[in-house]
């Protein structure tokens, strides 16, 4: 089968087209030939290592000191189910599905994938492969932030980089609980934001929403570029305070706020939980969630869908379809 592999960190040129063995499912697994993938940001990152310097050391660690321990990117894939292991019970050939595989060591970057019936897994109807490719990471994550904040109807929620993958999903889900929702983003990106429902859009590049008096009950920063005590600010006292991509550094400021005043705080990541994108597809399904897909690549152009993202103008999503 076809893969996209890399042997070292670097950029978008370490990627190569390569064959490899097609996966063989154990007795708990399924056997996914894959429809379409995504090319998100942590894929980025990994591929060339560009972390924070507190993280250097554990993403070592993790993810290989000299070269990358898994060479096949690929954090969230959808396609059909081609075979299942003996004790499979959820699933059958002929399923279309997605599914989460930064739980399972990722791969997602081939034609074929083995995925435990366990893992972050779903069955899906009435969207396509490339929509449902979008929701195992960033719709996923969006909703875990919002849930976990608890908001409740005709709350005020802002949402910083309200135009990626993780923003786009977190302006349309807090709109779906009845939140009042503003969205920040850069110039460009303004008319789409508005579009997915955001009651209120603010360009960062010209105005500084922290000097003003609107405290909003959660602030949610989807992109870990918004300063800490810039969020404290526009935060109202016991409002909740949301960061996707905190650094050891803020995950301890975090704690402090937590511990020393009535405001809450939430970092981390989403739960391995295939109840939530089995709800996250049926919103898609159900016309009331609508992934944004800017770019479409084909395996063979990951390449230049790398070097798309590393731009950092990406709005929403960027699907590769394999056909």
């Amino acid at each position: 089968m076809k893969a996209i592999v890399y042997e070292k960190y670097g950029p978008p040129e370490v990627l190569q087209l390569r064959d490899v063995p097609k996966p063989t499912p154990k007795a708990n697994e399924v056997l996914v030939k894959v429809r379409a993938t995504t090319v998100t940001a942590g894929d980025t990152r990994m591929r060339g290592f560009n972390v924070p310097p507190s993280y250097w050391l554990p993403a070592r660690i993790v993810l290989g000191f000299w070269k990358p321990k898994v060479n096949i990117l690929g954090m969230e894939i959808a396609g059909e189910v081609e075979a299942v292991g003996e004790d499979v019970t959820q699933f059958k050939k002929g399923d279309l599905v997605a599914a989460s595989t930064f739980e399972n060591g990722m791969k997602g970057y081939a034609e074929y994938i083995c995925m435990p019936e366990n893992g972050v897994i779903a069955a899906f109807t009435n969207l396509t492969c490339e929509e449902a490719a979008t929701l195992p990471i960033g719709a996923r994550t969006a909703l875990y932030f919002l849930q976990a904040a608890a908001i409740q109807p005709g709350a005020s929620v802002l949402i910083y980089g309200a135009s990626g993958s993780v923003g786009t999903f977190a302006v349309q889900l807090a709109r779906h609980f009845k939140a009042s929702v503003t969205g920040v983003c850069s110039a460009a990106n303004v008319e789409l934001v508005k579009s997915l429902g955001a009651h209120q859009v603010i360009d960062y590049t010209k105005d500084d929403f922290t000097l003003g008096d609107t405290k909003y009950d959660v602030v949610f920063d989807t992109v870990g570029k918004l300063p800490y005590a810039a969020a404290l600010n526009a935060l109202k006292d016991g409002g909740v305070y949301a960061q996707a991509v905190a650094s050891p550094g803020i995950s301890l400021r975090m704690w402090w706020t937590a511990v020393t005043s009535h405001k809450r705080t939430i970092g981390g990541g989403p739960p391995r939980s295939a109840a939530d994108l089995r709800f996250l597809t049926e919103l898609v399904a159900a016309g009331q969630l609508k992934p944004v897909i800017d770019q479409r690549y084909s395996l063979a152009q990951m390449v230049a869908a790398h070097r798309y993202v590393d731009t950092g103008r990406k709005k929403g999503n960027v699907v590769i379809m394999m056909e």
